[in-house]
């Protein structure tokens, strides 16, 4: 990897882990906070409060990222960025649920995803863009970790409001690499050619795109569910993360090699499987066993699987579609937040009204349908024809 790409890689992957860590601080503690909000003895109310976040994010990545397509990926992320501030200031200046929707709603607004991912693709030569995406999908990985770590704390010592005015100066440092450190370039690498059409119906990215959804989906589900879970088992709610830290950072260990080896012997396929078949094992076993240790086990395994495919999926879109990398990556990114959404909305119901264990088998039935649609996936060519 050259200087430049190193610098951008290590750049875009800062703004994903700002803004990704002001997101990850609330998801350990949002339900049991809940509880003593108006509203909050409602797990389906509770749940689009986590949710609603990815249904306004769907509506935007698709025009967003076309936007960055032609006009530039900086004005736009720096644009997203400051709503997602916005937001963020909103929800924290309430404490009141519906009011912590609506800032969630306009954080929400600023779906840059999909241009930053973009930005990374046009910065980075094709050979080095899956490391450069892991780095990525690394950096979310241990800012998910290091939430984990922090949140309970936060949430003692500064409350929800306070975690929300945090997320608010983490999305002001984003901005700063945004406007400061990522290299001056502004337009992709190859112009847009592609028809929106041909973008979208393409059996590649049609994939890929399903992939994400359900991969979003099962993870804002889980963590809506897994809190109240571990606190029946007897582990309180500030101690969550002796669990959660040691399983993200051994996860990340074997996802490093298990990426690099992929890539160094052309095989993607098998690692992705791998990926699949991780998650939806998690899932059956913290279905079936509700003992401390096999939900320990079940997240290993599920971390294991989830980074893989965080890293693997965004690569695999930007591959397949170079010439329109911003409005692909926008339909993938409003996949993923129609899946944080269901995810949140579908997980609070069925939390609700059949208890947590529905949860982690409805989880499984998605995953298990991903598989069979991913057994269908083709190796990616030495050289990828873009969508036209």
């Amino acid at each position: 990897m050259e200087k430049t790409e190193l610098r951008a890689s290590l750049a875009l992957a800062g703004i994903f882990a700002l803004r990704m860590l002001g997101l990850f601080l609330i998801l350990p503690v949002f339900s049991m906070h809940a509880k003593g909000l108006p509203g909050g003895d409602q797990a389906l109310l509770v749940g689009l409060a986590l949710g609603v976040y990815g249904l306004v994010q769907a509506c935007l990545h698709i025009p967003l990222g076309m936007l960055s397509d032609k006009y530039g990926r900086r004005p736009v992320v720096v644009a997203g960025l400051l709503l997602f501030v916005l937001g963020a200031v909103i929800a924290g200046s309430h404490d009141d649920l519906m009011w912590i929707i609506v800032g969630r709603a306009i954080q929400g607004a600023g779906a840059v995803s999909a241009a930053v991912t973009a930005w990374l693709a046009d910065l980075t030569k094709e050979e080095t863009r899956t490391r450069a995406m892991a780095m990525v999908g690394g950096s979310i990985a241990l800012t998910f970790a290091i939430s984990l770590v922090l949140a309970s704390p936060l949430h003692e010592s500064i409350g929800l409001d306070g975690m929300f005015y945090l997320m608010a100066i983490l999305g002001i440092g984003a901005i700063l690499l945004a406007l400061f450190v990522v290299p001056q370039q502004e337009k992709s690498n190859t112009p847009f050619t592609a028809k929106f059409s041909d973008v979208f119906f393409n059996a590649d990215l049609l994939r890929l795109n399903f992939g994400v959804f359900a991969l979003h989906a099962a993870q804002i589900a889980l963590f809506l569910t897994l809190p109240r879970l571990l606190v029946k088992a007897d582990l309180p709610l500030v101690s969550h993360w002796h669990l959660y830290l040691p399983a993200v950072l051994i996860s990340f260990a074997c996802m490093a090699p298990i990426i690099m080896m992929s890539e160094r012997r052309k095989r993607i396929k098998p690692a992705f499987i791998f990926g699949i078949l991780s998650m939806m094992v998690a899932q059956l076993i913290i279905a079936s066993f509700d003992t401390l240790p096999a939900i320990a086990t079940a997240v290993l395994i599920y971390f294991i699987g989830f980074n893989i495919l965080e890293a693997m999926q965004p690569s695999l879109v930007s591959r397949w579609a170079s010439q329109a990398k911003g409005t692909a990556l926008g339909i993938y990114n409003t996949t993923q937040s129609i899946g944080l959404f269901i995810g949140g909305l579908g997980g609070g119901w069925l939390l609700q009204w059949g208890g947590e264990s529905s949860v982690f088998y409805a989880c499984a039935a998605l995953i298990f349908a991903w598989l069979i649609i991913a057994l269908s996936m083709r190796e990616l060519p030495s050289k990828v024809n873009s969508p036209t």
